[in-house]
């Protein structure tokens, strides 16, 4: 284990705290969850999760970057971190947290009911092209969250002007479903895994996932780039990070203990059974993933009309 002086020859020698921005129960709080029981594994020191929800995430991820930066409270930070502060939400952005390691990214997926007229997305977009604005209408998470960008920015990649399809916010991919399987909207853009309880009920359908491949969890669902040539993909990340100012050997001892922790059997085999994807970067890789997507987020979030 990395050590560096007394201060750090034990590390950890006591509970690490892993802050989680969204509540218990999601899909997030699952994550960080198992992640920690693989952790503890690693450390071995127990890892213990809190939720500090609130305020789209602002709340949670201001704890993270207020701790102190020893290396005993970290954060499951998410995507979102790339687009509060576009929105004027908060102030805090990616530089305020020190990286330390991605674990997951899913990619968004178009879903449709399943008995609705179109067959194809190609045949879908080209109606919602040529229809006039506001015909169409589309959800999966509220005004601004990353699937609404997510969708705006595949409209935009299409040649289809941001508004040309009515968002309508709703608390999550949940209710979206249930609206888009009884009629009352036309498009849902969530992951997949987030889409599979209502497409195993036959009830949607889901057209194409904005990834660089077939999702293996879902290997039946050609990619948009199968299907209209497009490359975009925009989707939602988790990685664990603490706040500034950590020395670089904790990072350092952290980053190679999740690494293992990401190839546990405890981390792939449940992110295998619930359709999550899994991507690793480590420290400096996750750091340049995050300036990057702030960058095309921020673009997104001003064509949309939502930049504060």
């Amino acid at each position: 284990m990395v050590a560096s002086g007394s201060a750090l020859a034990d590390y950890p020698e006591r509970p690490i705290t892993l802050i989680v921005p969204w509540a218990a129960g999601g899909g997030t709080d699952a994550t960080a969850r198992t992640i920690a029981r693989a952790l503890e594994e690693e450390l071995g020191q127990n890892v213990n999760v809190v939720n500090r929800t609130g305020g789209s995430g602002v709340v949670g991820h201001t704890a993270i970057l207020n701790a102190a930066p020893d290396g005993y409270t970290l954060g499951l930070a998410t995507v979102e971190v790339n687009t509060m502060h576009w929105q004027g939400l908060t102030e805090l952005t990616y530089e305020d947290f020190t990286p330390i390691a991605q674990i997951n990214y899913d990619s968004p997926g178009l879903q449709v009911a399943a008995d609705s007229s179109y067959e194809s997305l190609d045949a879908l977009l080209e109606v919602v092209r040529t229809e006039p604005k506001g015909s169409f209408t589309a959800s999966g998470t509220g005004q601004g969250g990353i699937w609404h960008l997510a969708f705006t920015g595949f409209l935009m990649d299409q040649d289809i002007p941001a508004d040309q399809v009515i968002w309508i916010p709703s608390e999550g991919s949940a209710p979206a479903m249930m609206e888009l399987a009884s009629g009352g909207i036309d498009i849902v853009s969530t992951s997949v895994p987030e889409a599979r309880s209502m497409m195993d009920a036959g009830r949607v359908k889901s057209f194409a996932v904005m990834a660089a491949e077939r999702l293996s969890a879902f290997p039946d669902i050609p990619t948009a780039n199968e299907l209209v040539g497009s490359d975009y993909q925009v989707g939602a990340w988790r990685g664990i990070v603490g706040p500034q100012g950590m020395d670089p050997e904790v990072v350092a001892t952290l980053e190679s203990a999740l690494e293992a922790a990401y190839q546990s059997d405890t981390y792939q085999d449940f992110m295998t059974q619930r359709g999550f994807g899994t991507e690793w970067r480590n420290a400096e890789e996750f750091g340049q993933m995050m300036e990057e997507m702030d960058g095309i987020l921020g673009e997104i979030v001003e064509q949309v009309g939502l930049a504060n």
